[in-house]
């Protein structure tokens, strides 16, 4: 048996990509996308089609900013709606990072976007997870989006009180970024890597699983933003691990026993205190925490940016439509 192979009886597979064909290749349970991806994918000929239909939906909602972000949600769930005709499981959407901060148009955008699922016959509370930043005001929106059975994945996560916080709010999954806390601890320590088992962004999900599991939470781990192999078989056990496909690639044509790291029944038995957090010491642990701190802006930084440039794009298409 390939890793990948292995890998999926133990966790869930879910591929990081816009773009179908991988989807096809890696036959991953899930898929998740963002600004980013959705931006590469836009550009390639074979979905032309997806953007015009959003471009010709964007014009039936007036002018200016508000048909450019129906046009926008229209493409995320046009990319959403052919993924899930692919993937058995769910897909998760972004919701624009600009509205990080912003809990009341958090939730306005999640519902508009569960409508134009509706209308494209997804039922999105089976079928689709919309991702969020996890900033206080992030959190605070999916709670109030759970309640309404909208179910949410919170991303951009980089430390423990983020994770603790998402928890207590009840969301459905977390999205803890492995590699984004590895380029942190590289660049912040001068080294130009680490053993596997000492990864910071594999002993940031450890530690995130095995407290989850000790304390009853149903909220799921998935980790995201792998840099290697090693850090995704040092986390083969995790709920889900989403893996862009060229790591997909190389772990099916890899061979070789896949251990599992992480363990549900083992993390039961461990000594974990339990901790919680309100709006005043959940800024202050992520201010103390100056690698959370200075990815999460970064991360909502390169989400807005590149949701800039799609937007952009689609102007692009639409004059020469």
């Amino acid at each position: 048996m390939s890793k990948l192979d292995q890998l999926r009886s133990m966790t869930t597979v879910v591929a990081d990509t816009g773009d179908f064909e991988s989807i096809v290749e890696y036959r991953p349970q899930d898929a998740t996308t963002n600004p980013s991806l959705i931006y590469k994918a836009a550009q390639m000929p074979q979905y032309r089609e997806l953007v015009e239909d959003a471009l010709d939906f964007g014009q039936t909602k007036g002018k200016g900013e508000e048909r450019t972000r129906w046009t926008m949600d229209k493409l995320a769930v046009n990319f959403g709606t052919e993924i899930l005709k692919i993937v058995p499981g769910r897909v998760s959407t972004e919701i624009d990072a600009r509205l990080s901060f912003d809990t009341e148009a958090t939730v306005r955008r999640a519902e508009g976007l569960v409508e134009l699922y509706e209308a494209a016959g997804v039922d999105p509370r089976e079928r689709v997870l919309f991702k969020i930043a996890s900033t206080w005001e992030g959190i605070r929106a999916a709670e109030r989006l759970e309640r309404q059975g909208i179910h949410c994945n919170l991303t951009l996560l980089f430390s423990f009180a983020q994770a603790v916080a998402c928890a207590e709010a009840g969301v459905t999954l977390i999205s803890p970024f492995v590699g984004r806390i590895l380029d942190w601890y590289k660049n912040a320590e001068n080294v130009a890597g680490y053993p596997a088992d000492e990864d910071p962004g594999v002993c940031s999900v450890t530690r995130i699983y095995n407290y989850y599991k000790r304390h009853g939470y149903q909220t799921a781990v998935m980790g995201a933003s792998f840099r290697n192999l090693d850090e995704i078989l040092e986390l083969a056990g995790c709920d889900l691990l989403t893996i862009s496909p060229a790591l997909l690639g190389e772990l099916a044509s890899t061979d070789g026993e896949v251990c599992r790291r992480l363990d549900p029944e083992r993390a039961q038995g461990m000594e974990i205190e339990r901790v919680s957090f309100d709006e005043t010491s959940f800024r202050w642990a992520l201010n103390e925490d100056a690698m959370a701190t200075e990815k999460l802006a970064e991360g909502i930084r390169l989400f807005a940016a590149d949701t800039r440039k799609l937007e952009q794009f689609t102007r692009e298409v639409c004059k020469h439509c």
